[in-house]
């Protein structure tokens, strides 16, 4: 398994916190899940954490069954819908965005 994520290192803008959580429920999560070949998606607030930085105000973390799913998935049409939304919700943001593909070297499932 194929795990790509995007991570928004930085805050979002004093004010604007509910109004980012609002437009990524809304409006990005029904794109992202979407995504031709995506299986889990995942969004993840940081609430804490043992250094001060770097602080991610949003990770998103998606999972596929391989690169070649990756890939096929950012040439989608439903992905260029998400980067046009996407840019409305960074004017909330202050920050960067970069993205990073893992792979699942090891899964366990503790009961």
């Amino acid at each position: 398994m194929f795990i790509r994520c995007a991570f928004f290192e930085g805050k979002v803008k004093p004010g604007c916190e509910y109004a980012f959580a609002a437009f990524v429920k809304d409006r990005l999560v029904p794109l992202w899940t979407q995504f031709p070949g995506a299986g889990e998606v995942r969004v993840l607030r940081q609430q804490d954490s043992d250094t001060e930085q770097p602080h991610y105000a949003m990770v998103l973390a998606i999972s596929y069954p391989s690169q070649a799913a990756i890939d096929e998935a950012l040439k989608s049409e439903v992905r260029a819908k998400s980067r046009a939304e996407t840019a409305e919700l960074v004017k909330m943001f202050e920050g960067r965005i970069f993205h990073t593909v893992f792979e699942a070297a090891h899964d366990v499932t503790l009961s």
